[in-house]
């Protein structure tokens, strides 16, 4: 027979349990909360504000009112103004834009001829979303004159860069490995020192000369080493199973993929120096881990995302990490080229470390 007294004894201590235990308790609240937010808000397959640049050769006033009526869409936003196309493939292949738009200099010319497109959008076909987005958009009659009661069907040209197949698995994988490195890397490094505590380790490393910077550092090195094993795997059955290009530089990819890789290996040691037990630490985790899938770009547009969104998505490696590995695989960028979402890892890294190795003391004092 089950005694009640006794069953609701064990119910009480399991809910003063969870009541000390504030990152379990937060996890309660935080993770349905915080899904609901992302899922709710974040998901977007209605892009708008696609971050453009426009080479206007024409310079007419019916150019310019073109230029105005695309901005008035509210599907691009127009923010560089350059003179030629190789400007706008500059700015495509470094990722700066998603959709450069070209006016020749016969656009008054070839507004009123139904037969020849008015201007072009050359956009970046990686991402089959804004692929499609940039489709509905060129079918759309804009900039002719009012007086046209009957403007061409098409008034837009689309030329795709990257992926003119359009295949899914291109956009893809490149983010895919960001994905995987983040989960393993954080994996292995968020219960590194948790696990060390619980067996006892940890009081034997702190009475040899190791200092907290070596210790952290030796932890991460092992790692490090394995992250390019796997990516080397990855790059491996991407370029054989689905046939996914390496246009760039694969030294350049390497770099940016061992910058990408010790940011998750300090982040990781962070939140293992904030955990209690190797439970915490793997909730903790998860709690980083979906917003580096839903906010980074990974599966949905990031200028799609709402404002408030996107600056949180900046906080986070895998966005700048996805930009790095999708500009060089696909788009054949150089390092040069992709500087800023280069240094934003540096310092990622360097202020996540330096937080769990003063973290880290903290706890031993």
């Amino acid at each position: 027979m089950i005694s009640m007294r006794r069953l609701f004894a064990i119910v009480r201590k399991e809910l003063q349990q969870l009541r000390r235990d504030r990152i379990t308790f937060a996890m309660i609240v935080g993770i349905p909360i915080g899904q609901m937010l992302l899922f709710g808000f974040a998901i977007n397959t209605d892009v708008r504000n696609l971050t453009s640049a426009v080479a206007n050769q024409a310079e007419t006033h019916l150019s310019r009112q073109f230029i105005a009526e695309l901005s008035q869409t509210q599907v691009l936003n127009i923010q560089y103004s350059v003179s030629t196309v190789r400007e706008l493939e500059a700015l495509l292949r470094a990722g700066t834009i998603s959709v450069g738009v070209y006016i020749p200099p016969d656009f008054d010319r070839r507004s009123i001829d139904p037969q020849r497109a008015a201007a072009h959008l050359l956009v970046d076909g990686a991402d089959p979303t804004i692929l499609a987005i940039a489709n509905r958009l060129a079918t759309m009659p804009l900039g002719f004159d009012a007086s046209r009661s009957t403007p061409p069907p098409r008034t837009l040209e689309v030329r795709p860069y990257y992926n003119p197949e359009r295949r899914t698995e291109v956009n893809i994988i490149p983010g895919l490995i960001g994905i995987i490195l983040t989960f393993t890397m954080m994996l292995f490094t968020a219960v590194a020192i948790v696990r060390e505590r619980e067996h006892g380790n940890l009081e034997m490393l702190i009475n040899t000369p190791v200092s907290t910077l070596e210790l952290m550092v030796g932890k991460v090195i092992p790692y490090v080493v394995i992250g390019l094993i796997q990516l080397a795997l990855i790059l491996a059955v991407g370029r054989l199973l689905f046939d996914v290009p390496i246009r760039g530089s694969i030294v350049d990819l390497y770099i940016a993929s061992l910058l990408f890789i010790a940011a998750n290996l300090s982040l990781g040691i962070l939140i293992s120096t904030l955990a209690r037990t190797q439970f915490q630490a793997m909730q903790l985790m998860i709690f980083v881990l979906l917003p580096s899938i839903l906010l980074s770009g990974f599966m949905f547009p990031y200028e799609g995302m709402p404002v408030f969104a996107q600056y949180l998505g900046e906080i986070l490696p895998n966005t700048h990490f996805m930009r790095l590995t999708r500009g060089i695989m696909l788009r054949g960028a150089t390092l040069a080229e992709l500087s800023q979402p280069l240094l934003i890892l540096v310092a990622f890294t360097t202020i996540t470390m330096i937080a769990a190795v003063k973290r880290f003391s903290r706890r031993l004092d």
